[in-house]
C-alpha cells in the first residue's frame, strides 16, 4: 500500500489479517540517510523485520507508479537495514534484484527433532550437510535432505514447526535438496503456522541458502525451484556479491486498487 504514513500498526495488522496473504506491504517516507522509503512488512501474526518478495514486489510498484519505463534503483528501509534494489520494467513483466543483509549464522542443529516436524526420519538428513540457522535480513532454518524425493514425502506437523520455529527464533524451516556442483536446489519452506504455513516462494530463505552453500560448499550463486508441491512453482535466483546475497526474480503486477478508510 503505498502512502501510508498515516496508518498506524494497529490498523496495518488489522488489513494485513483481512488480506489472509502472506505478507502485506506498506510504503511509508523514511529519514534513514540514503533510503528512497520505508517498507513496513506485516504476516497475519505481525509486523516481520524484513521479506524477500514482498521487497521486490514492492520496488516494482513503485517503479510502476511512477510511470517508470526501463530501470530504476531504489534503497529501501526494513527493520533488517537498508536493502539497495534494482528493477526493469519491460511491458507487463517486472524483473527485480536485492541486495540482502550480510549472513549471520546460527550453531548447527541436530537434525531429527527437525525432519519429525515435517514428517521425515534420520535417513532422510543429507549425510554431510548439517541443519544451521542462517538470517540475511530474517532468520531461517536450513533443512539439507538427500533427495528430491525425500522433499516429496514431506508430511508437515504445523505445531511441531511452530515448536521447532520458536526454539531457534526462526520464521521458517527451509527443507532442500541441493546439487551444489550444478548451482541448483528444490526446496520447500515451512512457516509458524499463524502465518503461512507452506510458502510458495521465499527470498528471505533463498538468500541464507544461497550464504549457507557458500561457506560449506564454495558454491557461489544458485537457482532454487520451490512452490511445486502447492500447485504454484517459483524460480528464485541467487549469487553472492562480496559479503552480500543478490536475489532476484520476476514481477508481475496481478491487481491495483484503491483503498479508502
Amino acid at each position: 500500500m503505498h502512502d501510508a504514513d498515516g496508518l498506524d500498526d494497529e490498523t496495518m495488522l488489522a488489513f494485513a489479517v483481512e488480506t489472509k496473504l502472506s505478507e502485506t506491504c506498506f510504503v511509508q517516507s523514511t529519514s534513514a540517510p540514503g533510503a528512497d522509503y520505508r517498507n513496513r512488512i506485516f504476516s497475519m501474526a505481525g509486523e516481520m523485520p524484513f521479506a524477500g518478495h514482498p521487497s521486490l514486489g514492492t520496488a516494482v510498484a513503485r517503479a510502476l507508479r511512477q510511470g517508470v519505463s526501463g530501470a530504476a534503483a531504489y534503497v529501501q528501509e526494513t527493520g533488517a537495514g537498508l536493502q539497495p534494489i534494482e528493477v526493469v520494467i519491460d511491458g507487463d513483466v517486472a524483473r527485480a534484484s536485492m541486495l540482502q543483509e550480510p549472513a549471520e549464522f546460527g550453531p548447527e542443529l541436530d537434525p531429527e527433532p527437525l525432519l519429525a516436524a515435517i514428517g521425515l526420519s534420520r535417513s532422510d538428513a543429507h549425510p554431510t550437510l548439517a541443519p544451521q540457522a542462517v538470517s540475511t535480513g530474517l532468520r531461517h532454518v536450513m533443512l539439507p535432505l538427500t533427495s528430491a524425493e525425500a522433499l516429496g514425502r514431506i508430511d508437515a506437523n504445523s505445531r511441531a514447526v511452530d515448536a521447532m520455529l520458536a526454539a531457534h527464533d526462526a520464521y521458517g524451516l527451509y527443507a532442500v535438496s541441493c546439487t551444489p556442483e550444478q548451482g541448483t536446489a528444490e526446496a520447500r519452506l515451512f512457516a509458524r503456522g499463524a502465518q503461512v504455513g507452506e510458502d510458495p516462494a521465499t527470498g528471505s530463505a533463498a538468500g541464507p541458502l544461497c550464504a549457507y552453500l557458500r561457506r560449506h560448499k564454495g558454491c557461489e550463486a544458485v537457482t532454487i525451484t520451490q512452490g511445486v508441491a502447492l500447485g504454484r512453482p517459483s524460480r528464485l535466483e541467487a549469487e553472492m556479491a562480496g559479503d552480500r546475497v543478490r536475489v532476484a526474480g520476476a514481477v508481475v503486477s496481478v491487481i491495483t486498487g484503491v483503498l479508502t478508510l
